[in-house]
Formats: C-alpha cells, sequence, structure tokens
C-alpha cells in the first residue's frame, strides 16, 4: 500500500507541472488588460504602466512563468485583484463550501443511486427496472443548472420548503440551506452512477462465484453484501471518483444559480475581473483537489480488489 501511495504522489508531480503550464498559458490569453480592470476607465498611462511593473506584466513570458513557479512552489499566490486580498487566504475562505458541497451531492447521489441500482438489477427485464431506469434517463438528458433552476423554482420559491440562497450556519443549518444545489447535482450524478453499478451488479450476480454461493446455501445478504456488492464497487468506485472531479469543476454553474459563496462562483467573478492572480490560484487548487480525490479513489479500489496494488 505504501508502495502504491508513493507511485501515485510521484505520478503526481508532472501533472502539476503540465497544469502549471496551462494554467499560465490559458490565463494570458484572456482578453482585456487586467491592469486596466484594477485601476479602471480613467487611469492614466503612467498609473497603468506602474501597475504592469508591480504585476511583471512588462516581463517576457519565459521570466513571467519563472516569477510564477516559484510564487507558487514558496505559497505565495499573489494578491487578489478583485478582492484586493491575499489569494491563498481568498481561497482558504471558499474552499470549505465548495467540499462540503461536493461531499454533500456525492453522499445524496450514493444514497439514492445505491439501493435503486440494486432494485433494478435484481428486477432486469421487469416493470420496477423499466420505470428506474427510465426516471434517471430523464435526469441524463436535462443539464444540472436547469434541474436547480426547476427546485428553486418549486420548493423554494412557490412551496418555500427550502432558502433560495445562501450557506447557513452550523452542520444542520448547513444541510439544511445546501440541500437544493446538492440535490441538483445529485440527481444528475446518481443517474449515472445507477446506471454504472447496475450494469456491475448484474455481471457479478451472473458469475460463477456467486452461483456457487447459491448452492452452499448462504443467505441472501450475505451473498449481496460480501459477494454482490464488494466486486460491484471495483469500477463503480472509479466512477464516483471521476464525477467527484467533474464537481469540483461544475460548481461554477450551480453555486452561481443557488447563490453559493464558494470557489465556482468566485473562479466566475474572477474571470470577468481579469483577476490574473486569483484564476490561476484557483485552477490550481482545482486540480490539486482532483488529484487528492483521484488518490483516494484508487486507494480505495486497491483496498477492494488487492491485485491492483501490483
Amino acid at each position: 500500500m505504501a508502495r502504491l501511495v508513493l507511485t501515485r504522489l510521484l505520478l503526481m508531480i508532472p501533472t502539476f507541472v503540465l497544469v502549471m503550464i496551462i494554467i499560465f498559458v490559458l490565463v494570458r490569453l484572456l482578453p482585456g488588460d487586467p491592469a486596466l480592470a484594477i485601476a479602471g476607465d480613467r487611469a492614466s498611462d503612467a498609473e497603468l504602466a506602474t501597475i504592469r511593473e508591480r504585476l511583471g506584466l512588462n516581463e517576457s513570458m519565459l521570466m513571467q512563468f519563472a516569477l510564477f513557479v516559484k510564487a507558487t512552489l514558496s505559497g505565495d499566490m499573489g494578491r487578489s485583484i478583485l478582492m484586493r486580498a491575499p489569494v491563498a487566504s481568498v481561497i482558504a475562505e471558499k474552499l470549505p463550501i465548495t467540499v462540503f458541497l461536493a461531499v454533500y451531492s456525492v453522499g445524496l447521489s450514493l444514497l439514492i443511486a445505491g439501493p435503486l441500482a440494486f432494485v433494478a438489477a435484481l428486477n432486469r427485464g421487469r416493470w420496477p427496472d423499466s420505470l428506474i431506469r427510465t426516471i434517471f434517463q430523464v435526469g441524463l438528458s436535462m443539464p444540472v443548472f436547469y434541474i436547480g433552476l426547476v427546485l428553486l423554482t418549486f420548493l423554494a420559491a412557490k412551496l418555500r420548503l427550502f432558502p433560495v440562497g445562501g450557506t447557513g450556519t452550523g452542520l444542520f443549518g448547513q444541510l439544511y440551506a445546501m440541500f437544493l444545489p446538492a440535490m441538483a447535482i445529485a440527481f444528475y450524478t446518481s443517474a449515472i452512477i445507477l446506471r454504472n453499478l447496475r450494469a456491475a451488479i448484474i455481471d457479478v450476480l451472473d458469475a460463477e462465484y456467486v452461483a456457487f454461493a447459491r448452492v452452499k446455501g448462504l443467505p441472501p445478504r450475505v451473498i449481496l453484501g460480501r459477494h454482490v456488492l464488494r466486486n460491484a464497487l471495483i469500477s463503480t468506485v472509479t466512477l464516483v471518483g471521476l464525477s467527484i472531479g467533474n464537481l469540483m469543476s461544475g460548481t461554477l454553474v450551480t453555486e452561481t444559480v443557488f447563490a453559493v459563496p464558494g470557489l465556482g462562483r468566485l473562479m466566475l467573478e474572477a474571470i470577468f475581473a481579469r483577476d490574473y492572480p486569483l484564476i490561476q490560484g484557483l485552477t490550481l487548487s482545482f486540480a490539486v483537489l482532483v488529484s487528492i480525490v483521484f488518490l483516494l479513489t484508487d486507494l480505495f479500489q486497491s483496498w477492494l480488489d488487492p491485485r491492483m496494488r501490483h
């Protein structure tokens, strides 16, 4: 297990280097002048020149990249133009909200998809299977922001069962206030997980070792829990890990629709403000979070299937 962790950590190094190069190039390709965004339209040429000098925009692209790498490795992501505060502190303030929303969404997805996948697989070809697949096919066909708008319109605006936006205070306050954005993400994500888990359960149910377990007279709950679920989860864990990665990047729209002050909404504001340091810091933070999620996914998979450790 330790060798697996070390190998995955070493593989993350070239990933981060490539991400840093892509971030640097893409941010520089954004239209607009960051100095003008800071100073405003009425700034003089001297003021704009001073700001460009302070940001290092007068240096060559190679020198700018070297300064960017040096500052990033030292933990200095610069100062946000939009928030007028260190980028690291701004990200640290918003990060828990986005992580909570992602974990909350995945938890709801598993609670929805897990039991229904078993029901659909155990009744394949019959009406419960057809009904479940039809309902979740609708979920796959609708984008997350549309699901969010529907939930927001009926459950928040009309029925007033949930708040329109915000994050709440305390654990239960957060669970209540962020239920709608988490549910909007979970409905779409659970449709993907259900399709994969249902197919995996059906494959495992047809396996010879499951038939042998039935012949031995093992109780159905033992067969489903010890043999079916454990083996069906191997492929599903990978999908859940990929879903979390997509959630981290897809929070931009969801947080904007539900007025959740997380990293996704902050990224949108930073793009409109041409805030180079904040955009770079946020993108790098997303890359780190997704890499950590993939590492944890690999570790969990290796625990489920020891063959993957080699």
